[in-house]
């Protein structure tokens, strides 16, 4: 049996490039959205949790507590602008772009996409997404607390096996 086999470890594409984790701790495009939590720039307590969805762009930024971000009056924050740039960072431009539907001539970049979604002048979500994206953030942080293993985690074994172990 090979070690991926083996392995409870599942694969993870690899960065386009490294980014700190200081300012967007924890980014996605799950659920026809780009999601994640940024970090506040005025106070290390405070987290926002960001999200724009795919095709219609409609944005949604709050505390983790559920206030609404100050700079979210009709268009994207600063906290969404972050996203975008560190998601680019992540996945490359290319796939965030084609994650969110954005139609960009030539190669897209960060401040592109942004500047593609804002010309369409998005509407503001509900917001409701934003405690899942947290639940989910918080989940990410229990899993890294956790000392390497290659054994079996029982909340990970939703998958059946394909075939016993030898």
């Amino acid at each position: 049996m090979s070690h991926w086999e083996k392995s409870s470890v599942a694969r993870v594409t690899p960065p386009a490039r490294p980014r700190k984790l200081a300012k967007v701790p924890f980014v996605e495009l799950a659920d026809g959205r780009l999601q994640g939590v940024v970090s506040s720039g005025s106070d290390i307590e405070r987290v926002y949790v960001s999200s724009v969805a795919a095709g219609t762009y409609a944005f949604a930024c709050s505390t983790n507590n559920n206030r609404p971000c100050g700079g979210a009056r009709g268009t994207f924050c600063n906290h969404i602008r972050a996203l975008v740039g560190e998601a680019v960072l992540q996945y490359g431009a290319e796939r965030v772009a084609r994650g969110l539907r954005v139609e960009s001539e030539g190669v897209p970049s960060a401040d592109g996409i942004v500047t593609e979604m804002a010309l369409t002048r998005p509407a503001k979500a509900d917001g409701q997404a934003a405690a899942a994206v947290f639940s989910r953030f918080l989940r990410h942080l229990a899993y890294l607390q956790l000392a390497p293993t290659t054994a079996p985690l029982p909340e990970m074994q939703w998958f059946p096996p394909t075939r016993a172990a030898a």
